[in-house]
């Protein structure tokens, strides 16, 4: 069943310190800063940073909240995306490797899954993540001093989601969101829409006793995955669809300024977003210079000083916003 769903959106996950997370995607991963903004939700004022390959092309996009100031903590467990998948060139992973051993974020091992060369690393948090070999990607990479077109990261490539029932999971996945099973690799089952591939992948991790990890906004834990849809027409016909299936805890359409959001949580426990990609990070500044300076939605702006008087100072370098 074709709803539209084109790939990841984005991932969204809590981080610790602002400029230990700035310092982390865009000296260590090597992202793009492509916007400075703030949570949207909530009372008190947190960051909300994003990161991107060299276009900001949807399905590249890492957001972070930076939770140390405000002291919010969860727990890891099952219900939550367990590693963030990004993808490298062929032949990459072995930079990687030695690159996050090098800076203390990896052991430098080499995993293979799937046929795939990936190294696994994590965030100062504690987050999950690694990079994984696809030579189909075709997206272009952020590049630095050290980081070349040939290694960079070119964007997701999916997320692993830790869960006790796959089976409704899988359900999930398929009936409500169109994913087809692609394949399993031990505790591993792959999940393509949109013909699959890079940006298009969802694996599910069969951890049934593993116990349940908290939901909440927390230092660490992935708070949501996105799925991309074109617009509002798509994201309401994806709303109807699952609650029509039964999975009524689907939210009202949410103004994130750079697109439209729904939110479901899933029988897994993963929340997920539906986000439209008809808006973009473009829409407050130029393409030339995302990332360059703190921005607030129009309807934040009269308390500017307000919300950005608690925030923790940070500094993005220039290679981390203009070549």
């Amino acid at each position: 069943m074709d709803l539209g769903i084109t790939g990841i959106h984005h991932v969204t996950s809590g981080a610790s310190g602002a400029q230990e997370d700035v310092d982390f995607f865009t000296g260590a991963v090597g992202l793009r800063m492509i916007k400075q903004t703030v949570l949207f939700d909530g009372n008190k004022p947190i960051y909300h940073l994003y990161y991107g390959n060299k276009k900001a092309e949807i399905g590249s996009v890492m957001t972070t909240f930076p939770f140390r100031q405000a002291g919010f903590t969860g727990r890891k467990g099952s219900g939550q995306v367990k590693t963030t998948g990004l993808t490298v060139p062929k032949d990459a992973a072995a930079f990687w490797a030695e690159r996050f051993k090098r800076l203390g974020f990896a052991t430098g091992v080499v995993t293979e899954r799937f046929g795939q060369k990936a190294a696994v690393f994590h965030h100062p948090a504690g987050l999950g993540f690694e990079v994984i070999e696809d030579a189909s990607d075709p997206r272009e990479g952020w590049t630095t001093a050290d980081i070349s077109t040939d290694v960079a990261v070119r964007g997701f490539h999916s997320v692993a989601m830790s869960v006790q029932d796959t089976e409704e999971m899988a359900r999930f996945l398929t009936e409500g969101l169109g994913f087809v099973r692609v394949a399993t690799d031990g505790a591993h089952t792959r999940y393509g829409i949109a013909g699959g591939g890079p940006g298009k992948t969802v694996e599910l991790v069969a951890e049934p006793e593993r116990k349940q990890g908290t939901w909440q906004f927390a230092q660490g834990l992935v708070h949501h995955m996105a799925l991309a849809v074109p617009t509002e027409t798509e994201q309401t016909a994806v709303k109807a669809h699952l609650e029509g299936l039964g999975y009524t805890d689907v939210s009202e359409i949410k103004d994130r300024n750079y697109f439209h959001s729904i939110y479901c949580r899933s029988p897994g426990g993963v929340l997920v977003e539906i986000a439209t990609s008809d808006i973009g990070f473009a829409i407050d500044e130029t393409k030339e210079h995302l990332g360059e300076k703190l921005l607030l939605p129009p309807w934040f702006e009269p308390r500017r000083a307000e919300i950005v008087a608690p925030l923790e100072p940070i500094v993005v370098p220039s290679y981390a916003t203009r070549h």
